[in-house]
């Protein structure tokens, strides 16, 4: 047989397979005689059924099994031949001929795998904050508690101060048109909101939007102006100027409850003989679980963004475009689920496509970098390991896991759960080969 494979961009590639008549013909031979054991036809006993019959009989499904056969064996070899030929996907062959002598031929497109050589991979630095729990963010939650226990009464007889509540109605506008008509979408509550809840101090609703509203009194209006960031989720607002026209509809008072033993007790039915301090203990030790949850990513995140950035390599545009469109529906639920309506997504959709491409891209490139660095330092995933992830899985589900083993194998989901444990340990070797460097809050890198 005569095996050739021709590199092509983009992670292509043709494979042209040319078998001989005397090859083909030994091969059909073999299939046919496995039929003439096997088959039952009337009139025949088993295994005496002339071959004849046998060719007539099967004649589409020897003839399928002999191609399946030669394809199967062609990929084979064109593997065999070349160790750096790391094929991801055999496409269905095409140009299937029969010629007249009996040879068979055939095309089949191929993706591969993309090569590239790996970046120095260990000892990246990694810079994190510390873990414990700051008094400026234990206080920030027992605010919380607190403000979760508030009373809020109508205040009539002087104007908004500090840590007030204003009841709002408000309608927004951008270089003087309404702000949903001047960008041409949905704006979500910056387009305007009635009865609205604000509190006046500084990191409330828009930065400065409530200062501007200190000293009104009920039934006032103001006219309040604010500066979008350059990081505001909607693209189109950042750097712009927003001019709001806000009635002041009523002022509340915030009243806190006094933070005591008793509170601890019974307002938050902590448990009897518990206390301030033992609140103060359970806050700080879920701030330290979560401020640490939270460097564990950062960690991962950093590693990522450090080899993204050292080295680049074509990508199989098909798979891109997979990943892509499963990049794109998760952008949309998670708008769904946020409570965006159908035209508010609709209205983000190029915006929504161009970060699903690049999102999906820069997936890509990690899992090739991270198998290939897997492979380098010769780490597997076992049949223990595979068999306790699906059992997890079963318990989340509640299936059996010999049940949720034959859906994953049948689904072709296996490969993908043993890929994605491989992933992990990857991961958690560079994350224990890098240099870690703990550092000031307002220094980490995001």
């Amino acid at each position: 047989m005569n095996i050739t494979v021709d590199k092509q961009p983009e992670c292509t590639a043709t494979l042209r397979a040319e078998f001989p008549a005397d090859h083909v013909q030994n091969e059909r031979k073999n299939i046919v005689k496995a039929y003439s054991s096997q088959a039952k036809i009337p009139g025949f006993r088993p295994g005496k059924t002339p071959t004849s019959v046998i060719e007539k009989r099967f004649a589409r499904d020897i003839k399928e099994e002999l191609e399946s056969r030669l394809v199967n064996a062609a990929c084979s070899e064109a593997v065999k031949k070349d160790e750096d030929l790391k094929v991801l996907h055999f496409k269905n062959p095409e140009s299937l001929t029969h010629a007249d002598d009996g040879a068979f031929s055939f095309v089949m497109p191929i993706i591969l795998a993309p090569s590239f050589e790996l970046p120095e991979y260990k000892g990246i630095d990694v810079k994190v904050p510390s873990a414990n729990a700051t008094d400026d963010e234990l206080q920030r939650e027992i605010d919380g508690v607190l403000e979760r226990y508030a009373d809020y009464k109508d205040i009539d007889d002087r104007p908004l101060q500090s840590d007030d509540i204003a009841v709002i109605d408000f309608t927004s506008s951008l270089d003087g048109k309404p702000l949903e008509e001047a960008i041409g979408k949905p704006a979500g509550i910056l387009g305007g909101k009635e009865d609205y809840w604000v509190q006046i101090k500084d990191d409330a609703f828009l930065p400065g939007f409530s200062k501007q509203l200190e000293g009104a009194s009920t039934g006032d209006k103001r006219e309040v102006t604010c500066s979008v960031g350059d990081d505001f989720p909607i693209e189109d607002l950042r750097g712009k100027d927003i001019d709001f026209s806000v009635t002041i509809k009523g002022v509340k008072e915030q009243d806190l409850p006094e933070l005591n033993d008793e509170f601890v007790a019974d307002t938050l039915q902590f448990g009897k003989d518990k206390t301030v301090d033992d609140l103060k203990e359970l806050i700080s030790e879920q701030i330290t679980q979560q401020k640490g949850q939270q460097i564990d990513e950062s960690k991962v995140n950093q590693i990522v963004e450090s080899l993204l950035s050292k080295v680049d390599f074509p990508l199989p545009e098909e798979l891109v475009t997979a990943e892509a469109q499963g990049s794109a529906d998760d952008m949309v639920a998670r708008g769904a689920q946020a409570g965006l309506s159908d035209e508010e997504i609709a209205s983000q959709q190029a915006e929504i496509i161009a970060n699903a491409q690049i999102q999906a891209r820069n997936n890509l490139k990690t899992n090739f970098i991270l198998q290939e660095i897997a492979q380098v330092e010769k780490i597997e995933v076992s049949d223990t390991e595979l068999s306790q992830r699906i059992a997890a899985m079963a318990q989340q589900q509640k299936k059996s896991p010999k049940a949720l083993a034959k859906e994953l194998q049948r689904s072709g989901r296996i490969s993908n759960l043993g890929n994605s444990i491989l992933i992990g340990k990857a991961i958690d070797f560079l994350v224990d080969n890098a240099k870690v460097e703990e550092v000031e809050p307002e220094t980490t890198e995001a």
